[in-house]
C-alpha cells in the first residue's frame, strides 16, 4: 500500500509514486536521498522535493522518449510534473479547491462575454468545449521549469515567449490536450524532416540537418529571381545553409548553396519582386554577401499575406545569427557548439509544430526561435552573453540535453556523438540541480528583456496610432508642435536685425562678457538647471494629468492642395511623411519626458542633465572643447573604428524606443479652454 505524505498535494504524491516506479525504487528511498542533501534555508520543501524526484525520473523517460511520446505516457507524466510543481503542497490544493467552488458560484450570475476573435485557431476552437470543465492546467513558470530540465517543448531561453503564444487563446493557461497535441506535432515534424530528400549535387556535413523544405510537389512554390527571369525550384534549409535546386525537365538541377555559417558580413532581408523587376509584391527575401556580385532573391508566392516569406526569413536569420553567436563568443568546443546547434534545431521544430496547431492564425516565428528573438528584443545582447556563459557549463552527454533528445528521436547521429559519450559522467548531478545554480543570471537577463519589450511595445503602440494619420494631419501636427519655437526665432530675428536696439546691445554685451570671462559652461549649466527646474515644476503641477494629450485643430483650408498632390507625387510624399512622422514622434517623446509622463525616463534625464550641468560648471569649457576635438579625432581614426563598441548606441536606442510619446487628438474646432 502506498503511503501518502499529508503535507504534499495529491498530484505531488502521484508524481513521487510515478517517479519511484520509473526509477525502480521506493518513495521512501527517494525522500531519504533528497533529505540527505536538503538545506532548510533554501525553503519550499515540497516544491524542491517534486523537482528532485521529477529530474530523476526524467533521466529514465528521456532514454526512450520517442516511444513514450507515441503512447502518451511521456506527455501525461510530464504534464503531471508541471501541475505538481505548481501546486506541490496540500495548502496549494486547498486554495485551488476553494477557487473552483467560487468560480462555480460565479457562473450562476449571467455575464455578457465579448465575442471571440475571428482568427483564433480551429484547433483551439474545437478544443475549448473540452477545457470548459475544471481539468487542471499549468502556468508559465511550471512550463519554463520543465523546459529547463528537458528542452523539448520549450527552452529556458525563450520558453516564456513560447508559452505566451501557445496559450493566448486559452487565457494563458496550458491544458493537457493542447500540451499532448504539441508534443505529437513535434514528433511528427521530426519524422517528416527525416523523410526529406537531400539537395542534389551536394554532400551534407555529418552534423547538418534538414530543417525546412518547400517547392516540392506536395508543398508550396519557391521561386528564384535572376534579373528579369524566374526559376521555380526546391528550397531546403539546414543548420548550415540554404540550398536552391532549380526545376529541370525531369528532375532538379544541382543545388545552389547559400552558406549561412561563414564569418563574413552577409545577411538576409525582406524584398519585393514583380514582372520585369518591378517591386510590386512584397513576398521575397534577398541574401547579400560580399562574395556574390549580386544578391540572391527568393520569392514565396501566396495570394494574400506574406506569412511564408516571414517564416523563411525568420528561419534563415536564426541560422545566420546562431553561427554569428558561436563566432562572436568564440564557442570553439565541439560539444558546446553542437549543443547550441541542437537547441536551435529544436526551436525550429517547435515553430513547425506550432504552425501546424495554429494554422488559421500562424504565430509570430520569432517567439519560438532564440537568436532571431533576442536580436530584436531590448537588452537581448545581455541575454546572449549569459547564454554563452551557460554554454561553458553544458553537459550534452546527459540524456535530457538537446543533443541527446535529437539522437533519441531517431535523427541521424552526427560525428559529435562520440565526443558526447565522454561527458555522460555526472548526469544525475546535472539534472538534479547542478545546472540550477547557473540559471539565476540568465533568468534575470531574460526577465529584464521581457520587461523592456513591454515598455517598447507600449511606446510603439502610441507611435503607430500617430503614424496612421495622413500627410496633411502630420504636417499640421508638426506646425503646431513648433509654435513655441516660433516666438524664440522671432525674438532672435529682432535682435539680429536691431529692431530693438537696447535689447540688442544688452545681448551682445552679455555674450561678449561670457566669452571673455569663459563663462560659456556656466551659462549652459544655468540653462540646464532651468530645464530641470521646469521639469520638476511640471511634475509638481501634475501637467501629465492636466495635459494628457496635445490637441491639434484641423479647421484650415491648407490641407486640400496636399491631398490633391498625394497621387501625383506618391513616393515624394511618402518620404516627406516619414520625416514629419519621425519629427512628431521625437517632439512628443521630449514632451513626455518634460512633463514626467514616465517618471523613470524623466528621472534619468534629470539626473543626466544635473550631472552634465555640474560637469560643465566645474571643468573649464575650453578643456571640454579640447577633449571633444581629441575624442572626435580618435573615433574617426582606424584605431577608433577598431575599438568601436556599438553597445552604447544600442542602449540609447532601446531607452529612446521605450519612451511613450504624448497622445495627440485632432479636433475640427478649437476647444473653448484654448480660445
Amino acid at each position: 500500500m502506498v503511503t501518502e505524505r499529508k503535507h504534499l498535494s495529491s498530484i505531488a504524491n502521484h508524481v513521487l509514486q510515478r517517479s519511484a516506479e520509473e526509477i525502480g525504487t521506493s518513495v521512501d528511498h527517494l525522500v531519504e536521498e533528497f533529505e540527505a542533501g536538503w538545506k532548510p534555508e533554501v525553503g519550499d520543501y515540497s516544491r524542491k522535493l517534486v523537482e528532485f524526484c521529477s529530474s530523476k525520473a526524467l533521466i529514465k523517460l528521456c532514454q526512450n522518449i520517442e516511444e513514450r511520446i507515441c503512447n502518451q505516457s511521456y506527455s501525461r507524466f510530464t504534464y503531471d510534473m508541471m501541475v505538481a510543481w505548481e501546486k506541490p503542497s496540500a495548502a496549494d490544493e486547498e486554495s485551488q479547491t476553494e477557487s473552483i467552488a467560487k468560480e462555480k458560484e460565479d457562473r450562476k450570475i449571467p455575464v455578457k462575454v465579448p465575442s471571440e476573435q475571428d482568427d483564433i485557431s480551429l484547433f483551439y476552437s474545437d478544443l475549448m468545449p473540452l477545457l470548459a470543465n475544471n481539468e487542471p492546467s499549468v502556468g508559465e513558470d511550471s512550463f519554463v521549469w520543465l523546459g529547463s530540465l528537458v528542452p523539448l517543448v520549450a527552452d529556458i531561453i525563450n520558453g516564456r515567449f513560447t508559452f505566451e503564444t501557445l496559450t493566448a487563446p486559452t487565457g494563458n493557461r496550458l491544458f493537457f490536450p493542447a500540451y499532448d497535441k504539441f508534443l505529437k506535432e513535434i514528433d511528427d515534424c521530426m519524422k517528416h524532416l527525416q523523410k526529406q530528400a537531400k539537395p542534389k549535387g551536394v554532400v551534407l556535413a555529418d552534423d547538418e540537418f534538414i530543417l525546412h523544405v518547400e517547392g516540392t510537389a506536395t508543398s508550396q512554390r519557391a521561386v528564384r529571381h535572376v534579373g528579369g527571369t524566374s526559376w521555380p525550384g526546391r528550397l531546403t534549409l539546414t543548420n548550415y545553409a540554404l540550398y536552391f535546386e532549380a526545376s529541370g525537365v525531369i528532375t532538379y538541377e544541382d543545388a545552389l548553396k547559400i552558406d549561412l555559417s561563414k564569418d563574413i558580413d552577409h545577411g538576409v532581408k525582406p524584398a519585393a519582386t514583380g514582372p520585369w523587376g518591378v517591386p510590386l509584391f512584397d513576398k521575397a527575401i534577398i541574401y547579400k554577401s560580399p562574395e556574390l556580385p549580386e544578391g540572391v532573391v527568393l520569392e514565396f508566392p501566396e495570394i494574400t499575406s506574406s506569412t511564408r516569406r516571414d517564416h523563411w526569413l525568420a528561419l534563415a536569420k536564426e541560422i545566420l545569427l546562431m553561427h554569428k553567436f558561436l563566432s562572436e563568443f568564440k564557442v570553439e568546443c565541439p560539444i558546446q557548439a553542437w549543443e547550441m546547434h541542437a537547441r536551435t534545431i529544436l526551436s525550429i521544430i517547435r515553430l513547425h509544430a506550432a504552425r501546424e496547431m495554429l494554422r488559421l492564425s500562424p504565430p509570430n516565428p520569432t517567439k519560438f526561435l532564440i537568436f532571431a528573438l533576442y536580436d530584436e528584443l531590448p537588452k537581448g545582447d545581455y541575454v546572449l552573453e549569459q547564454l554563452a556563459e551557460s554554454l561553458k557549463r553544458v553537459n550534452s552527454g546527459q540524456p535530457c540535453s538537446a543533443s541527446s533528445i535529437l539522437r533519441k528521436m531517431n535523427l541521424s547521429e552526427p560525428v559529435i556523438s562520440s565526443l558526447e559519450a565522454k561527458e555522460v559522467v555526472g548526469v544525475g548531478k546535472t539534472i538534479a540541480g547542478g545546472e540550477e545554480d547557473n540559471m539565476p543570471l540568465l533568468e534575470t537577463a531574460i526577465n529584464q528583456a521581457r520587461k523592456e519589450e513591454r515598455e517598447v511595445a507600449n511606446a510603439n503602440a502610441a507611435i503607430e496610432a500617430l503614424k496612421e494619420e495622413g500627410i496633411s494631419e502630420n504636417a499640421l501636427i508638426l506646425m503646431d508642435l513648433l509654435k513655441p519655437f516660433k516666438s524664440v526665432f522671432t525674438w532672435c530675428q529682432e535682435i539680429l536685425s536691431w529692431e530693438r536696439p537696447a535689447t540688442t546691445l544688452v545681448a551682445y554685451a552679455a555674450i561678449t562678457l561670457i566669452v571673455y570671462k569663459e563663462w560659456v559652461g556656466k551659462t549652459i549649466s544655468t540653462g540646464l538647471f532651468l530645464v530641470v527646474a521646469k521639469m520638476l515644476r511640471a511634475r509638481q503641477e501634475k501637467l501629465k494629468d492636466k495635459e494628457k494629450e496635445i490637441v491639434v485643430c484641423t479647421a484650415s483650408d491648407q490641407t486640400a492642395s496636399a491631398r490633391e498632390n498625394i497621387v501625383s507625387a506618391q513616393y515624394g510624399f511618402m518620404t516627406i511623411r516619414q520625416i514629419i512622422q519621425e519629427a512628431n514622434v521625437t517632439i512628443l517623446k521630449l514632451h513626455s519626458i518634460l512633463v514626467s509622463r514616465v517618471e523613470k525616463h524623466a528621472d534619468v534625464v534629470m539626473l543626466g542633465l544635473t550631472g552634465l550641468a555640474i560637469l560643465l560648471a566645474v571643468i573649464p569649457f575650453k578643456y571640454l572643447i579640447m577633449t571633444a576635438i581629441i575624442h572626435s579625432m580618435i573615433t574617426t581614426s582606424r584605431l577608433g573604428k577598431y575599438m568601436k563598441n556599438n553597445q552604447g548606441e544600442r542602449r540609447l536606442k532601446e531607452w529612446w524606443d521605450s519612451i511613450p510619446p504624448t497622445p495627440v487628438r485632432i479636433v475640427d474646432k478649437v476647444p473653448a479652454y484654448q480660445s
